[in-house]
């Protein structure tokens, strides 16, 4: 596991004011916990590390959606920006795949995975699975459970951030972006029930928000 940033419980965040929100979330925030240029940094520096240690001749992207989405976008912009601009250039295939751990801003213990028919193209390949947040861990372990079935060559995982939780397993991410405190974040792609997607800095969502948005 390489390095990360480390954000500690007692971060506040920045102030709401400090940036361009949407109007409509405006009521529905605490604070912006990590602003949108501070992750697409983090994330170019992730690309560079994942094309060092992993950039062999082609390489598997297994974009977890749907969360996930917009990291993996991100982050495939600036590994093809390497393949442009450096002597190494790596073929990428892109596929995706489905979990679903969530209801409301609890973890049901549930985990479903939807989709995964066509990871067979998975063996003898190299694979980075690319994730928006790692929580506990179990729903990481599951799906590395379920891809070792089809006999890849390596496996890595990277994820946007971790959660700082008592509730972990254990597990950590090859590529770590941020540790996060165990608050329920959103924004980037990161949803609650669905919402919050459109939003572009990560933030944390205060009880008013949970209520309005709850099913």
């Amino acid at each position: 596991m390489g390095d990360f940033i480390k954000i500690d419980d007692d971060v506040k965040g920045y102030n709401l004011s400090m940036f361009c929100v949407p109007r409509h979330y405006e009521q529905d925030l605490e604070s912006i916990l990590i602003p949108h240029g501070v992750i697409l940094d983090r994330t170019e520096r992730l690309a560079r590390d994942i094309v060092s240690d992993m950039g062999k001749d082609s390489l598997v992207v297994l974009c977890v959606l749907k969360g996930g989405y917009k990291f993996c976008s991100d982050l495939l912009d600036y590994i093809k920006a390497l393949n442009r601009n450096s002597e190494r250039s790596i073929q990428l295939v892109v596929d995706f795949i489905r979990l679903k751990s969530y209801e409301n801003d609890k973890s049901s213990g549930d985990i479903k995975v939807i989709g995964g028919d066509n990871l067979s193209n998975l063996e003898g390949k190299d694979v980075l699975i690319v994730e928006d947040i790692v929580d506990t861990g179990n729903t990481m372990q599951k799906l590395l459970k379920l891809i070792g079935e089809y006999k890849p060559a390596l496996v890595k995982v990277v994820s946007l951030l971790v959660k700082r939780t008592p509730r972990s397993v254990g597990y950590r991410p090859d590529y770590i972006g941020f540790e996060v405190p165990d608050k329920f974040v959103v924004g980037y792609a990161l949803d609650f029930n669905e919402y919050f997607r459109d939003l572009s800095h990560i933030c944390i969502i205060n009880e008013d928000g949970k209520k309005k948005y709850a099913i």
